[in-house]
């Protein structure tokens, strides 16, 4: 990793596969081949963890998949990851040590992991959860860093007013609290984009609050239209109409990218992933070249403090 520079790796994330390890052999070539700098392996997809334990036999030919490749590994770890989750926290940390074990396997610095979520209640039950996120996430970040590995807490959104959703600002001091070096910020500008249209939230403020602590990156475009329509029949309508988190190429929402990245500041090493699935294909190589363009403002300002 070139610490010394607060983008290091810019590249995009594998679309998952359903446990079909053949094409996401075939994603991560697609993504070597464009001349990205890191993949973004999402295992979520990929049937490699049975009941919070490495299935050892697919554990072995995707580490022996990864190794034919020589770039720069991340881990997106399950989507349902959920550390406010009481009931099932015990399979929710087994799961996410197997991530970390996999990290291991083949090398990759950064495991992503969401936030938590939990049902809307008084704020004595929310700062209840917030306490129960912030010692599983203290407890998982010592295990990763024995491994050399850093937990990315990711900002989501909530899907509507009964859902608790902490703001990316509330997760930056979560991330602030457990104290760690092992424990990291993601930011996930679409996330917070459509979480600050829902709450009424400042949304630049809520970026420039997160950045301070953030060591990853997701980029993908969207308009920030919460869901307050969830049927389509075809993913192709709610592009139409811009409602949701589209994970869409850049330029193609209205996103403020090169505004936000002339303000803010990231930890060294950061790795900006790009959730553009294979669906855009097309569009990937302007993508990449607009994000190393973004990249290039952070880099570039570093730069000349630097000197």
């Amino acid at each position: 990793m070139t610490a010394t520079l607060p983008i290091s790796h810019v590249g995009f994330s594998t679309s998952p596969h359903k446990g079909d390890l053949a094409s996401l052999e075939a994603s991560i070539a697609e993504i070597v081949d464009l001349g990205a700098d890191v993949v973004e392996l999402g295992l979520f997809g990929e049937d490699l963890i049975s009941g919070g334990r490495v299935i050892e036999g697919r554990a072995r030919h995707f580490a022996e998949i990864c190794a034919k490749f020589d770039i720069r590994y991340t881990v997106h770890g399950l989507i349902v990851s959920n550390f406010m989750d009481e009931a099932h926290l015990a399979y929710q940390k087994a799961a996410v040590g197997a991530m970390i074990e996999l990290c291991d396997r083949i090398g990759a610095d950064t495991l992503v992991h969401h936030s938590g979520h939990a049902p809307i209640g008084s704020r004595p039950l929310l700062t209840h959860y917030d306490r129960v996120e912030r010692a599983a996430l203290a407890e998982m970040a010592a295990l990763a860093g024995r491994h050399g590995i850093r937990i990315a807490l990711e900002n989501i959104f909530a899907v509507d007013n009964s859902e608790y959703r902490q703001l990316p600002s509330e997760v930056a001091a979560t991330v602030h609290s457990v104290g760690s070096p092992h424990l990291v910020g993601l930011i996930d500008f679409s996330h917070a984009y459509i979480e600050a249209t829902r709450t009424g939230a400042d949304f630049v403020h809520e970026i420039k609050a997160f950045a301070p602590v953030a060591g990853h990156l997701h980029l993908h475009d969207s308009f920030g239209r919460p869901y307050t329509m969830s049927k389509f029949y075809y993913t192709s309508e709610a592009i139409a109409l811009g409602i949701g988190d589209l994970h869409l190429p850049l330029g193609w929402g209205d996103l403020p990218f090169e505004a936000l990245f002339n303000e803010i500041d990231v930890l060294p090493g950061t790795a900006l992933i790009m959730e553009i699935g294979e669906r855009f294909s097309a569009e990937r190589a302007d993508s990449l070249e607009r994000a190393r363009a973004l990249a290039a403002r952070i880099n570039a300002r570093h730069a000349v403090a630097a000197a």
